[in-house]
């Protein structure tokens, strides 16, 4: 074990597209930047990133080890663990590794995304970003004039809208006992997307797809792709130490890293980027939220920098007046 601690200017908690960028911009203006990063991408599973515009479709492990040595070529290191623990003091971070290293920095940006808790149905993991979806603009190209599922929720009804603009195919599958609104109905039946009274409790497919859903009445129904909503959670434990929670998110999707609109947090030095404060964010607009952040903590430490440089003049100018009298 290592006890002694290396010293940063900024610390990054999450090497994806967020914390990249992040890393990039602050690497680019000079400062000594680690990301500490398990690689373990949220969204790993998905067979492209999509709507990152020049590297649409490109797999989510190749864009983040393109964004990784990039971020090196500016002098950004990288810790492949965990950050286990946080303190803060008057001089800034000081961030325990799961490896048992210690890190210490004078700014702290959390960029670690959020995690994707999804219903309670059988078998669903397994085909999670593949077939087994939840955003249109991320994956509804690629099930397009499909038979597209749409497992209840109190988001199906907006799932089913937006993806009947891909498909013609597209069906709700409600449970019995739930009685629709009757303007979303209308909404429903308006665009011609169907609405069956049966309750998904799992699914089966083969080694790379879904390909049933199966109902509490041990039916089921072949289909090309099932659109849920799962409830996001942004992913704190390791910040405890210096007081940071969560807020539950106004929509009913989960929960984020509230922060003010340049991404810092209540904390002194604090600050979040990408699907940690917005966790509706896609891959491209987190990366944009990481450059704007990056900036950001720069333009702060230039403040502090700057401020000591003109108290340090003047602490000379009075001493020197002294000398001379």
């Amino acid at each position: 074990m290592n006890t002694t601690p290396d010293a940063y200017d900024v610390a990054i908690i999450g090497g994806g597209a967020a914390g990249l960028a992040a890393a990039q911009a602050l690497g680019r203006s000079r400062r000594s930047v680690v990301v500490i990063d398990a690689n373990e991408p949220r969204n790993a599973p998905a067979e492209g990133v999509h709507n990152f515009l020049t590297r649409d479709g490109i797999p989510p492990r190749e864009l983040l080890a393109l964004g990784r040595a990039e971020a090196e070529g500016y002098g950004v290191r990288f810790r492949d663990t965990r950050a286990v623990a946080t303190r803060r003091d008057d001089a800034g971070f000081g961030i325990e590794l799961e490896e048992g290293r210690q890190i210490v920095s004078r700014r702290l940006i959390l960029a670690s995304g959020i995690m994707d808790k999804l219903p309670e149905v059988a078998g669903l993991a397994a085909y999670w970003g593949k077939n087994a979806l939840h955003c249109p603009y991320c994956h509804g190209w690629e099930v397009r004039d499909r038979d597209i599922a749409v497992l209840d929720s109190p988001f199906a009804v907006h799932q089913a809208l937006m993806f009947r603009q891909l498909s013609d195919r597209v069906t709700v599958f409600t449970a019995p006992e739930r009685e629709l609104d009757p303007v979303e109905r209308e909404k429903l039946e308006a665009r011609g997307i169907g609405i069956i009274p049966q309750e998904i409790t799992a699914v089966r497919g083969n080694d790379t797809h879904l390909t049933h859903v199966l109902f509490r009445d041990g039916s089921e129904q072949a289909v090309d792709a099932l659109v849920v909503m799962p409830q996001f959670t942004a992913g704190v434990s390791a910040l405890a130490g210096v007081g940071l929670e969560t807020t539950a998110h106004p929509s009913g999707i989960g929960t984020y890293v509230a922060t003010d609109e340049t991404g810092k947090t209540e904390i002194p030095g604090l600050w979040a980027a990408g699907n940690t404060r917005d966790p509706m964010a896609q891959v491209v607009m987190a990366a944009a939220d990481g450059l704007r952040v990056g900036a950001m903590v720069n333009a702060e430490l230039i403040e502090v920098e700057t401020e000591a440089a003109v108290a340090a003049l003047r602490a000379g100018a009075v001493a020197g007046a002294g000398q001379m009298r």
